[in-house]
């Protein structure tokens, strides 16, 4: 009888592979214990990750004593390679998902060889179909078995194998050994995918690994970084493009939900949608290494959920704007944390700052050539009218507060941010509008800012009006050129955030005491994008030394393959979500800042202003 494993791996233990249309995660041990299929938001088919007992996952297993297990990718790609070493041998398992534009095709290829010595191996294939709630029936057809879930709204799956295996209760497993140099392969594969491809296992996982690995190094050959830190900002630049959607332009937040921000409290989220903050910084980091086509896609996803009545803040992939929110206590959770959430009742918030961050992109896109129609830009200044009519409401914010709405300082910037970037485009491209009330709002909330965010006896800017309280997303203010990195007002609200926010190189978005303001109980790590955002911060500061000690030691809180989640404990251990878009989009940014200011400084040039839209 199987033993259920009942162990969870520490969350930087995973790396991630993934076609554009759903992700797997894969441990140091050479197990997926994560995946949603068909699509990112779709029911897990493996959830080992939130429940080592009953949730599901596809183990190999070189069967060596005392092993080392090192995980690289293929460089520049998103192919993944896990190697094991002992004294009896050497086993290598190389897992990728090819590339396709149909989300209902989808493949999990596996390929095993032994290196070194004679290596025999266990399989077990163990889904565990809509979180783990749905049995499943499982049938033979000579090397191949199909999982069939009851509920025929699920998205059943074949396994092929390439060595004899059996069915052993709700698992397909196979024992096997394997000389040196001789391999095996194991596909995991959609019904869709099984119809239109060959039924010889190997020559099609050949011909898909020749055509993955061409497909990202052709991808990523388009950047046009060329900095001291390639290596951390290309892996950074293939994780956040394997979070987009080939299908329809949108980008998941994260793979993952309901990874803890603490083990063991309640911060536990789904991430797996697209939030139009998280996505337009995204966009705004691609834009910056050269890549314009992601943009360009986001932006005609957003177009096609535009309103005149608002934006909603985040969508399912597709488009869906319902993401109701509901607990599994069915699944135990990472290392016991309830509750296990799917959904998000964060879509039902109202979140003023989110015009500011698309705002922003468009913006950054067109100064990057791309074309903005005379069609987008009316929809955008319906986006405009409704921050002139908005910007003074209380919201939840960037944070997405569960507690009562403020006049948040964040979401006040971000009011400008729209102004600011909407008027630059329409003076770009010569588009027309009202110059006296876009001119006079942007300016009204200019002075709100200044006048009513500033707290004279913390000598801060502070997170709400009213408040004393320090928060890590003031941040952006320079960077988002609404106060001059030399300002008297900002140099002291640095010194107030390393005083109270910072812990070494990392930086908490607000103090632990002042937690309840989020309507959360509980708590939770440091936030790796606010660290990444300091690291900018002391690059415009002029704090060149400073900065790349910063930021070196934040990569060095990366994992073993340059991946990061949301957020770090003080061990250094990875909390949240994972991978998360928002911490690598802030490692591309500072590292490009980095370099601009580093450069600058040599050349004895200004660079603060120098990308701005003549």
């Amino acid at each position: 009888m199987h033993k259920k494993e009942t162990t969870y791996q520490p969350i930087e233990n995973y790396g991630i592979i993934g076609n554009l249309h759903t992700v797997a995660l894969v441990s140091l041990n050479g197990s997926i214990d994560f995946m949603s299929f068909p699509r990112f938001d779709a029911p897990t088919i493996f959830c080992r990750l939130l429940d080592a007992a009953k949730g599901g996952s596809f183990c190999i297993t070189p069967l060596m004593e005392n092993m080392v297990t090192k995980q690289l990718y293929l460089p520049d790609t998103n192919v993944l390679v896990s190697r094991f070493f002992s004294d009896e041998g050497i086993a290598e398992v190389i897992d990728y998902m090819p590339v396709t534009r149909n989300e209902a095709s989808c493949a999990v290829i596996r390929k095993i060889t032994t290196i070194r010595g004679k290596v025999s191996y266990r399989m077990r294939c163990a889904p565990r179909f809509n979180y783990a709630g749905t049995p499943h029936r499982i049938s033979q057809d000579e090397n191949s078995f199909l999982f069939s879930p009851e509920d025929k709204q699920l998205a059943p799956c074949w396994l092929t194998s390439h060595v004899p295996a059996a069915i052993e209760g709700d698992d397909v497993v196979a024992s096997f050994t394997l000389q040196e140099t001789e391999s095996a392969c194991f596909m995991l594969e959609s019904v869709h995918n099984r119809n239109s491809r060959s039924s010889d296992l190997e020559h099609y996982e050949k011909s898909t690994y020749r055509q993955t690995v061409r497909y990202w190094q052709r991808w990523l050959s388009r950047s046009t970084y060329e900095g001291q830190w390639k290596e951390m900002v290309h892996r950074s630049a293939l994780t956040l493009k394997l979070l987009t959607s080939n299908k329809y332009g949108s980008m998941v937040a994260a793979p993952t939900f309901s990874l803890p921000e603490a083990i063991g409290h309640g911060r536990n989220w789904d991430y797996r949608y697209t939030w139009i903050r998280d996505a337009a910084f995204a966009m705004h980091a691609f834009l910056q290494l050269g890549f314009l086509d992601e943009a360009k896609a986001f932006l005609q996803w957003v177009k096609a959920q535009s309103t005149e009545k608002d934006l909603q803040l985040m969508f399912a992939i597709d488009g869906s704007s319902r993401l109701d929110e509901y607990e599994l206590p069915r699944l135990e959770g990472y290392m016991a944390s309830q509750p296990v959430r799917i959904g998000n009742d964060a879509y039902r918030q109202t979140q003023m700052d989110v015009y500011g961050e698309l705002l922003e992109t468009i913006y950054i896109y067109a100064m990057h050539g791309g074309d903005i129609t005379y069609d987008y830009w009316r929809i955008i200044a319906q986006y405009v009218e409704l921050v002139i009519q908005n910007w003074r409401l209380p919201d939840h914010s960037i944070w997405e507060v569960r507690g009562i709405k403020r006049e948040f300082l964040f979401s006040r910037l971000m009011c400008w941010v729209a102004l600011d970037r909407a008027i630059k485009i329409a003076n770009h491209f010569s588009f027309p509008f009202d110059i006296l009330r876009w001119h006079g709002t942007r300016d009204e909330i200019f002075r709100d800012v200044y006048d009513n965010f500033w707290n004279e006896e913390k000598q801060s800017f502070v997170q709400f009006k009213g408040s004393d309280n320090l928060d890590a997303s003031a941040l952006l203010m320079p960077i988002l050129r609404i106060i001059s990195p030399e300002s008297d007002k900002w140099r002291k609200t640095m010194q107030a955030i390393d005083r109270e926010l910072r812990s070494d190189v990392l930086i908490y978005r607000y103090r632990e005491q002042t937690m309840d303001i989020d309507g959360m109980k509980g708590k939770e790590g440091t936030f790796t994008m606010c660290s990444f955002w300091h690291v900018e911060c002391l690059a415009l500061n002029g704090e060149i030394d400073r900065a790349k000690e910063h930021f070196e030691k934040m990569i060095g809180y990366a994992n073993h393959l340059g991946l990061f989640s949301e957020q770090l404990g003080m061990k250094g251990e990875h909390l949240g979500n994972f991978p998360q878009a928002f911490t690598h989009l802030g490692l591309i940014s500072a590292a490009i800042e980095l370099s601009k200011q580093e450069q600058a400084a040599v050349t004895e040039m200004p660079s603060y202003y120098s990308w701005e839209m003549k």
